[in-house]
């Protein structure tokens, strides 16, 4: 059987603050690591998103209504839901190293 948690892949967060919330892993690790011996992804979503926006609110209240919220966080594989949907990411190797 392949992989289903590839990177670039869009999951849902399943367990934790962030349940019910969209992400798309970066990193994963299925076999695991001595410090983590189960199988987990690093992800990165959107913790709040933006507010709908209408033309009589002021620039300050639609400013302050478009920002959203990101997280970044190492989640175990069986706590994500991958979808069918898959995005094209160009990630610098270096960025995420074993340490991440």
């Amino acid at each position: 059987m392949g992989r289903i948690v590839k990177p670039g892949k869009v999951v849902l967060v399943l367990n934790g603050r962030n349940a019910g919330r969209k992400a798309v892993i970066i990193k994963s690790q299925e076999e695991g690591t001595g410090e983590r011996p189960y199988g987990h992804a690093l992800v990165i979503g959107i913790s709040r998103y933006p507010k709908k926006v209408t033309k009589s609110m002021g620039k300050k209240k639609q400013n302050k209504r478009s920002k959203i919220k990101p997280f970044v966080k190492v989640y175990n594989c069986n706590h994500l839901q991958p979808t069918r949907y898959q995005l094209d990411l160009s990630v610098d190797k270096e960025l995420f190293n074993k340490n991440s």
